[in-house]
């Protein structure tokens, strides 16, 4: 792995366009049934919709992964399918383009990962890990990276495969993201320990237990733009800043509501809630936590406090920070998606169309579209129109 060029490339790629369109399905039962707010509809899978990512070069392409072992390209413009990526055996949980779009990996949850070329539609890589728990590809390298449920994280160049792996505690890595610099990786263990790996040494850097780490299994985590500060999420109800340089804890962040009790670890409340998503404001010192119970907390990180709470009606299962704004999208079980303003903590708008909840989401790069997966099978498209811009 060391000879890994860890720069940008630039190479331009054109997807195929052969393939067919898809309309949007009309009369879809649900439990949620009203308005449909989005513009394109893709409905091949046919279970629920686990996982979709967008190809980070042109922001014209999705994969997405469902329950049905299926992983599809297609494209935004129209829900025109490009290519299947076949061959799993287990629900496909993760999917995602390479840096420069040339590749997409998908995952099933039995640890069989594959990666495509997307230009030859041909599977150029596969390998088969342990359970998966997260996939992610290197921000500048055609490297892959993944958590599995024995606690080990891999990395492997694709597609000629040399693999390294950074051995955890005995217990499931359950997420990670590699830090700006493509150097570091954070990953979170199901004991509440996170760990910040050498990606190039092998080693870990620091190692955050005990009270320093979270007294539940992580759920999230997620960097600044600048790769300085991380931000944890778990099980335990609590958010943790550290810093990525001295690996140390340098701000805790609860819901007002359980701050009162004793302990975390035994309140009803916080078994009944949980972090699920977070992330940094790219132009203002703020981050997002979204928990379970449908709070979305705004939180000033200049001052740690509390600025805004904004409750939803259901459980937040993620949420994205829009790029250059102040705006935080958010996805819930009650299948609707929300654009809030973090600095007055209102509602600016929503958008709805799916009959069951939404179980991942992604956001262009301009913030003109939202892609959503479903419980109700689908993903949908939306496109995102604001006053305010």
């Amino acid at each position: 792995m060391e000879d890994v060029d860890f720069e940008e490339e630039e190479e331009e790629e054109e997807g195929n366009d052969e393939g067919w369109v898809l309309e949007p399905q009309e009369g879809v039962v649900g439990s949620m049934e009203g308005p449909d707010d989005s513009e394109v509809t893709f409905a091949l899978h046919t279970a629920s919709v686990f996982c979709v990512s967008l190809d980070p070069k042109t922001n014209t392409l999705a994969v997405t992964g469902g329950e049905d072992d299926k992983a599809f390209v297609w494209r935004l413009s129209d829900g025109e399918l490009l290519f299947e990526c076949a061959g799993h055996k287990d629900s496909v949980t993760c999917a995602g383009f390479s840096h420069d779009s040339t590749l997409v990996a998908t995952g099933d949850m039995s640890g069989l990962l594959k990666v495509w070329q997307v230009d030859t539609k041909e599977e150029v890589w596969s390998f088969e890990a342990g359970d998966l728990e997260w996939m992610e590809w290197h921000p500048r390298a055609p490297v892959l990276l993944a958590g599995t449920a024995d606690g080990n994280t891999w990395m492997w160049k694709v597609p000629n495969g040399d693999c390294k792996t950074f051995q955890g505690p005995n217990c499931p890595a359950t997420c990670g993201r590699v830090l700006p610099d493509g150097k570091r990786a954070v990953v979170g263990y199901e004991d509440g320990t996170i760990r910040i790996w050498d990606l190039k040494q092998g080693n870990p850097i620091h190692v955050l237990k005990g009270t320093e780490g979270h007294q539940g299994p992580l759920t999230c985590v997620a960097t600044n733009q600048d790769g300085s500060l991380i931000l944890t999420g778990s099980v335990d109800c609590q958010a943790k800043l550290v810093s990525a340089t001295t690996g140390k804890v340098v701000g805790v962040f609860r819901p007002e509501t359980v701050t009162s009790q004793p302990s975390l670890g035994e309140g009803e409340e916080s078994e009944s809630n949980s972090v699920e998503s977070l992330g940094f404001c790219s132009v203002m010192p703020l981050a997002a936590v979204g928990y379970l119970d449908g709070t979305l907390a705004i939180y000033d990180l200049s001052t740690q406090t509390l600025r805004h709470q904004c409750q939803h009606q259901s459980g937040i299962v993620q949420l994205l920070w829009e790029a250059g704004t102040a705006v935080v999208y958010t996805c819930s079980l009650d299948g609707i998606v929300r654009l809030w303003d973090a600095r007055t903590g209102r509602l600016l708008t929503d958008y709805r169309g799916h009959t069951a909840e939404i179980l991942d989401f992604a956001l262009s790069k301009d913030a003109s579209l939202v892609v959503t997966t479903s419980g109700d099978h689908k993903a949908k498209v939306f496109c995102v129109q604001r006053p305010d811009r």
